[in-house]
């Protein structure tokens, strides 16, 4: 039986490869294993080629592989297109009478997908199910376990489309028994049944609701649509109003007006999206209103590659917005990160009236992997308001009042009885237009420096392993954790991995406590500027030994990661 085994399921848009890939990675999950999976697709509603590649382990997994050891092509261009990343003692598992495919190649493995689907089915929409019950004989599952995930998934079309699904799976099953008597690709069951799992998106949507957001307004923009979804389909349960607004710029001044309301309050974009919310962020850093906003990147300029993924927004988050305010910046790198992180997003929006940004990318968005249960006392959820009870005893209300900390009380409107003034314009301490220069040097030390000087006392610490004993430093920030740990623990004992979370305040000190004394350090980035390593330069003095830079619209794997550093392993200084 293998300790580790990696399918990549490809076809065209509107083959079902979603489907394919959510079934196994429900019925892995179920069967005890842990899972990483991922979801390549192309921009289009049909046609191109779009894949779903899932690896299962014995050991928690956190990034994909280059190649597969089973790889499914349900039209001629998916085999064409894949055949090249079969792994070592791998099948490509094809229908050849249906493509026409003469050749006795070794490695293929026939399944006739189309006429099973037909004579089964009726149709070749089934095909997908087909799919799901060869694979799950060629790997060892339970057909009565598939048969449960594939129930749940289609009962709401009808009994009769379940016994449909059901009855392929298991034509699917049937042949792959009859024809494929080996059990190379058998997965022993494991221990982590009682996991979660999800992907980025979800657990963003999930650390939002944790965290109390009441209002959720947003313009659907992959690949931060779904954040929008998950919070919707709770919207009832946990009373949050979800506004689908007319565009960015919208979506942003609706959660600006519902955070001054009172109400904890969230957008999601994409760098697109994002760039058209910038005039709203720099009105929220004028009113010091709190609020949370998601850039889930892709690639760009403009619509650039809508589905792919890369981190090229992280100079713009930190400098988007015309004058100076602070803002703070998160990057998680796993699911759990998202989760938190969320939640403390929230906190610190909050405490410092502040805009607080989560950046994210397609490949965290849409990874799913099986985690352990949230540990819902690890963030408390804080409130930094002036309580009801507390608003009856207020009077002579300053909404900017000068304070050491640079933060004004916050009061609700209604909640007290004096009126509360809030301008775009330079203000004074009661919110009411001023051009004094005097006052502008105390608002802008305000909400700018003193916010500044203390975010950078709570700062997000960067995550270190095997920092004291390497020569060679890997840096990253967001997605890319997966690809880098897995990668140093191949690498061996000369290379350590720092993981920042946190990307504004830059994490600066933190970092040339680590990095002393380190002549090594790569910084490991999915854009084409090197910005991590510009942006370490002018923050620490630290200048990097080099780069290793990926954007086509890919995310890092473990090999191909392992493969580029290898280039400069023997490389000097």
């Amino acid at each position: 039986m293998k300790k580790e085994l990696t399918i990549l399921i490809a076809g065209e848009a509107g083959q079902g490869m979603q489907t394919i890939g959510a079934t196994l990675c429900r019925v892995f999950k179920d069967s005890g294993c842990f899972i990483f999976a991922n979801q390549d697709y192309m921009s289009r509603v049909r046609g191109g080629n779009n894949f779903f590649q899932l690896r299962v382990a014995h050991t928690p997994s956190y990034t994909l592989r280059q190649k597969s050891d089973i790889i499914v092509a349900l039209d001629k261009k998916s085999q064409d297109l894949h055949a090249g990343f079969i792994a070592s003692g791998g099948i490509i598992i094809v229908d050849k009478e249906k493509f026409k495919i003469t050749e006795d190649k070794q490695a293929f493995f026939n399944v006739p997908f189309y006429n099973l689907a037909n004579t089964v089915g009726g149709s070749e929409i089934f095909i997908n199910t087909v799919c799901c019950g060869v694979i799950a004989g060629l790997t060892g599952l339970a057909p009565d376990a598939l048969s449960k995930v594939i129930k749940d998934a289609f009962i709401e079309k009808g009994e009769e489309i379940v016994k449909k699904n059901i009855a392929c799976v298991k034509a699917g099953y049937d042949f792959a028994k009859a024809n494929f008597k080996e059990e190379r690709f058998y997965v022993k069951e494991g221990s982590a049944q009682s996991r979660l799992l999800m992907n980025g998106n979800e657990a963003i949507a999930l650390g939002a609701i944790r965290a109390g957001c009441k209002f959720y307004s947003a313009y659907p923009m992959t690949p931060s649509t779904s954040i929008m979804d998950n919070v919707a389909h709770f919207s009832g349960k946990f009373n949050i109003v979800v506004e689908q607004a007319e565009d960015e710029i919208a979506a942003i001044n609706m959660i600006i007006g519902a955070s001054f309301a009172g109400a904890r309050s969230m957008a999601a974009t994409s760098g697109g999206g994002f760039a058209l919310m910038v005039e709203g962020l720099s009105l929220a850093g004028m009113t010091e209103t709190p609020i949370v906003v998601v850039c889930a990147q892709r690639p760009g300029p403009a619509t650039g590659f809508p589905t792919r993924t890369e981190q090229s927004d992280l100079n713009f988050l930190i400098h988007a917005g015309h004058g100076e305010f602070a803002r703070l910046i998160y990057a998680p790198g796993t699911i759990e990160e998202a989760f938190y992180l969320t939640i403390k997003a929230f906190n610190m929006a909050e405490k410092y009236q502040i805009p607080v940004l989560i950046l994210t990318d397609q490949h965290l968005a849409d990874s799913y992997r099986n985690i352990e249960q949230f540990d819902l006392d690890k963030i408390k959820v804080q409130r930094y308001i002036i309580s009801k009870e507390e608003s009856k005893q207020v009077s002579g209300y300053k909404r900017y009042q000068l304070t050491e900390s640079g933060i004004s009380p916050r009061a609700i409107p209604s909640w007290i009885d004096d009126t509360i003034y809030v301008d775009s314009d330079e203000h004074n301490e009661d919110g009411h237009i001023t051009e004094e220069a005097s006052v502008r040097v105390k608002m802008v030390e305000k909400r700018f420096c003193k916010k500044i000087a203390a975010l950078v006392l709570e700062v997000e610490k960067p995550t270190a392993f095997n920092i004291e004993t390497a020569s060679t430093i890997l840096l990253g920030f967001g997605s890319t954790y997966g690809a880098i740990k897995e990668a140093r623990e191949v690498l061996g004992s000369d290379f350590g991995f720092i993981h920042l979370s946190q990307v504004w305040p830059f994490p600066a000190q933190e970092l040339i406590q680590l990095l002393k004394d380190k002549k090594r350090i790569f910084t490991i980035e999915n854009n084409a500027g090197a910005q991590l390593a510009g942006l370490l330069l002018r923050s620490t003095g630290i200048k990097a030994s080099g780069s290793i830079l990926r954007f086509d619209g890919r995310p890092f794997n473990l090999d191909y990661l392992v493969e580029e550093i290898g280039k400069y392993k023997d490389c000097s200084d």
